[in-house]
């Protein structure tokens, strides 16, 4: 065992999240030291300790596991063993059930030991010409649904750039959440396949991204990088929206298309201004034309 290593502590040891040429000297020393490698994946993993000649013995620990691989590994450490956790790609603890096993060494005092590695998120924000000073990072959004929809919503008026991870079978509509949450006109950056062979960036706003994915089919693994929102525009009030509302209603316009040329006027989600449209009272809209109409 060398001087980086030692007993009763968990290593958090970041890994390539596609070029091999990425791990650290510190990691590899690591993962060759400590008693047993935790890993999302064994096969995957086993590739990695291939290439570097790597011989520590794997258990596997991964979401459908952790609650019964937990108790097994806070007991190896509170043994004297040392354990290096790794995820498929990346920093443990990031997108992954790593934070858990973390929780759990620091709720009964096991030293956690960070040795730092390439993350997608940060990868993708420094290469997307958006503001980087300040961001938020959301990870994948939940698939579909209510869930979803909420998430989108509670982040719509967030002045810090964004960041999501996403699936190829998913992008597509994806983008369209995005535009029908944020806007059609918000700047975007779409990082595929990053650091491997076949890396790429795609930037624009979420309409472009939108028509380029039409024509485009959604390969490997992305990294979406999206502008916050505008800070200087004037809060508009609810009262105000519900005026501009009810004064296209009264023209005809139906409730739906209401709120999407309200919407776009006022830089909101169409959902929000849909929300506050069908509380609008159409009898109500249509008696008071009729009294201004008669007077």
């Amino acid at each position: 065992m060398s001087n980086e290593v030692t007993g009763k502590t968990l290593y958090l040891v970041g890994t390539p999240i596609g070029n091999l040429g990425d791990m650290t000297m510190r990691g590899i020393q690591v993962l060759r030291d400590v008693d047993t490698i935790a890993a999302e994946d064994t096969r995957h993993t086993g590739k990695l300790l291939h290439h570097f000649e790597i011989k520590t013995p794997q258990i596997s620990y991964h979401q459908h596991n952790e609650q019964q691989r937990i108790p097994e590994l806070i007991a190896q450490l509170q043994a004297g063993k040392s354990i290096a956790l790794v995820t498929d790609a990346g920093m443990p603890g990031i997108s992954d059930p790593g934070y858990l096993i973390v929780a759990a060494c620091v709720a009964v005092g096991i030293r956690v030991i960070p040795i730092p590695g390439v993350t997608a998120v940060i990868t993708a924000v420094s290469a997307s010409g958006l503001p980087s000073d300040r961001f938020v990072f959301e990870g994948f959004l939940p698939a579909k649904g209510e869930e979803r929809r909420t998430r989108l919503e509670s982040v719509s008026g967030e002045a810090r750039t964004l960041v999501f991870y996403e699936s190829p079978h998913r992008l597509r509509q994806t983008l369209a959440d995005f535009a029908s949450t944020f806007g059609a006109d918000r700047q975007i950056a779409i990082g595929r396949e990053l650091t491997k062979l076949h890396e790429e960036f795609w930037r624009g706003n979420i309409g472009e991204a939108i028509e380029h994915y039409t024509h485009t089919e959604p390969q490997g693994e992305y990294a979406i990088v999206i502008a916050g929102a505008a800070t200087s525009q004037p809060t508009i009030s609810a009262a105000a929206i519900d005026r501009a509302l009810i004064e296209l209603m009264r023209q005809g316009t139906s409730r739906s298309q209401a709120s999407r040329i309200v919407a776009e006027q006022v830089s909101q989600s169409r959902r929000y201004v849909y929300q506050l449209a069908l509380a609008i009272d159409l009898d109500a809209v249509s008696e008071t034309q009729e009294t201004e109409i008669a007077e």
